[in-house]
């Protein structure tokens, strides 16, 4: 008898480290970041704004991720991921204008990772470019502060591909490449709603070099639609909310965004430009524009960093009044400033602001969404942010 309790003894103890050996190779990571401060903006359609904002310098959102070896260097992978407004708690981040939000609205995927032949994922994704090149650019650093005025380039409002198939490639050498299909869903019409991505980068040392192209297309008359789900490209410029080029009525996009990045001692410098083209729904004319930006940071501590970046877009007026009026063409300057001192690894406090000047368009400072009665906004945000 008590040879056979030693027996299940021993069977248990294997047992019980076999069960914990196994749950050593998977992992479940709860994640997020709050942000919120308070924000000034002069002249929002002729009055000064003061308010509670959110995302000012980082996001807010929280997630899920996680991942399973399944041996011979091959993972399983999955992540669910949602916005939220920090003044209200509602649920927020990109969906079609007057939609109603989905819970996890950022992402949600499930995929299978392989050291040696890469990653494969399927779900709702952030798009190739945004994931590659964005991190790199003013508004990796800082946030809505330093993104592009309007958003007319997709900048900062991350263009979350439904229904979406992607590949993301092993590092070689530095370089790494990516891509991502978004089915259209819709019977009988492959192309219908349709919208890929494609991007690339490399990383040598302190220089980092990325570049991508994203394309939407045949969305719907009334906004985008099945494949793609993303707020107002470019409606903080004049555009009113619905009617000519309103909201999401654009058919069809292209995006294109190249970017480097410099670190030398406590320095970092980067340059981005991207060139963005729109089709109009019921066969209006397209529109463009062109975004060249600069971007310095000093980490004057291992505490305190300072940025300053200057942006310059040229491209379509921003309203049919203004073009009936002679006015082709708009633009647009945009100067940024912003410092941030860190209390610990994961607790921020933050000054931000920007001004914009714009010609042959209405200012509208980052991507802040406040549309000016002129040509002229300010904007200035003191906050904190948790990242967890």
């Amino acid at each position: 008898m008590k040879s056979n309790k030693i027996k299940i003894s021993v069977m248990a103890v294997a047992a019980f480290a076999a069960s914990s050996a196994a749950m050593a190779q998977s992992s479940v990571t709860l994640y997020g970041m709050l942000d919120a401060g308070i924000g000034y903006t002069s002249n929002v359609g002729g009055h000064d704004k003061f308010s509670l904002d959110g995302g000012a310098s980082g996001s807010n959102k929280w997630g899920v991720k996680g991942q399973e070896d399944l041996g011979g260097g091959l993972s399983a992978v999955f992540k669910l991921e949602n916005g939220f407004n920090i003044g209200t708690g509602r649920i927020n981040g990109q969906g079609p204008i007057g939609s109603t939000r989905s819970l996890f609205n950022r992402q949600a995927y499930v995929g299978l990772s392989s050291d040696q032949y890469g990653t494969v994922r399927m779900g709702r994704q952030i798009d190739a470019v945004t994931e590659m090149v964005q991190g790199i650019t003013g508004d990796g650093i800082s946030a809505s502060a330093f993104s592009t005025p309007g958003d007319v380039d997709n900048n900062d409002n991350t263009t979350n591909q439904n229904n979406a198939v992607k590949y993301i490639s092993p590092v070689f050498h530095g370089f790494q490449v990516e891509g991502a299909y978004s089915f259209g869903g819709v019977a009988g019409a492959t192309g219908s709603g349709q919208s890929w991505s494609v991007a690339a980068d490399y990383l040598q040392g302190g220089l980092t070099v990325a570049g991508g192209y994203f394309r939407a297309v045949n969305q719907g008359e009334s906004g985008w639609e099945n494949a793609t789900a993303q707020p107002s490209f470019g409606g903080a410029l004049g555009y009113p909310s619905s009617g000519y080029y309103g909201g999401n009525a654009f058919k069809s996009a292209g995006i294109a965004q190249i970017a480097g990045q410099y670190e030398f001692g406590p320095y970092t410098a980067g340059l981005r430009y991207s060139n963005a083209q729109y089709q109009g729904s019921d066969g209006q004319a397209s529109i463009h524009f062109n975004v060249m930006a600069g971007l310095l940071q000093y980490r004057v501590s291992p505490a305190l960093s300072l940025a300053a970046e200057y942006t310059y877009v040229y491209g379509s007026a921003a309203t049919p009044a203004q073009a009936a009026e002679g006015r082709t063409m708009a633009s647009i300057n945009q100067v940024s400033l912003g410092a941030t001192y860190s209390l610990s690894k994961t607790t921020s406090v933050y000054v931000m602001g920007a001004y914009v000047h714009a010609l042959g368009a209405q200012a509208s400072v980052a991507d802040f969404g406040n549309t000016a009665s002129g040509g002229n906004q300010v904007q200035a945000n003191i906050g904190m942010y948790h990242a967890f």
